[in-house]
């Protein structure tokens, strides 16, 4: 079977996105066909692979898979990709709202390829020893310290996500330096089990853990972002149960389009 694909990237976080609005090529893959389909030398490539389907109350439905195979939690540069590409095939104008498997997200694309995405509501951080968990659509692991761009950060994160207590199910992990004017953000991605150019429910978590322990950053609504993929941008409002009006904002571009023989 041929399979057509379009191959994105949202500061550097990249994706197999399957439209099967009209044809159902693939159903329930299998975690072989999903992480070869990702794989770097023997598919195509990508952080993890997504498919795009009609919705019986949104204008899209889109299900995602980590690169390992396994059905994954909400992916937030997937989410401003899949969006992109619901916009270039014309399934909205400016503004939609798609399913995810989280729930419901709002979206609006701006000049430039900016897709600014609506996440869900956190109402808890929770402090693990001198560090922070949070889930923001994907269970999240955050720890502040003074370098993390030249700083070898895959002992220590493969440390905290197959450590207790999170190995069984696995955990994000984050690493976050403050500076003036934006934070440094790094992620190792579980299903992917290595560090990603960017991770938007990861930026986001950062964010909201900078904006509650941070003291410059405490009366900031929104909160600039750089990872090794590019730069992006967290808005927020703090509410008396934690944060709400959440938006990832940044830029998701095609990469490539084009057939795979399975």
């Amino acid at each position: 079977m041929r399979l057509p694909f379009y191959k994105y990237q949202a500061t550097g976080n990249d994706f197999v996105i399957i439209n099967q609005q009209l044809i159902p090529y693939l159903q329930e893959p299998s975690e072989e066909l999903v992480a070869k389909l990702c794989h770097r030398k023997f598919g195509i490539g990508a952080d993890g692979l997504m498919i795009l389907e009609k919705s019986n109350r949104s204008d899209f439905k889109m299900i995602y898979y980590n690169s390992d195979g396994r059905t994954s939690t909400m992916c937030g540069n997937g989410g401003r990709a899949i969006v992109h590409l619901a916009y270039s095939l014309g399934l909205f104008k400016e503004r939609c709202t798609f399913e995810a498997v989280d729930g419901l997200h709002d979206a609006e694309v701006k000049t430039g390829n900016i897709i600014s995405l609506k996440m869900g509501n956190v109402s808890k951080i929770r402090e693990h020893e001198s560090d922070f968990v949070l889930d923001t659509g994907s269970p999240h692991y955050v720890r502040l310290q003074s370098e993390v761009m030249s700083t070898d950060i895959m002992p220590l994160a493969k440390e905290i996500r197959y450590g207790a207590p999170f190995a069984e199910e696995g955990i994000n992990v984050n690493f976050i330096q403050q500076h003036e004017d934006h934070l440094d953000v790094r992620t190792y991605e579980r299903g992917v089990e290595d560090e990603t150019l960017s991770c938007g429910t990861g930026v986001t978590a950062a964010a909201l853990v900078a904006s509650r322990e941070i003291e410059d950053f405490r009366d900031r609504s929104e909160i600039n972002i750089v990872t090794k993929g590019g730069k992006l941008k967290v808005r927020f409002k703090k509410s008396p149960v934690g944060f709400e009006d959440i938006w990832l904002i940044g830029e998701a571009q095609k990469v490539f389009e084009g057939n795979i023989e399975l």
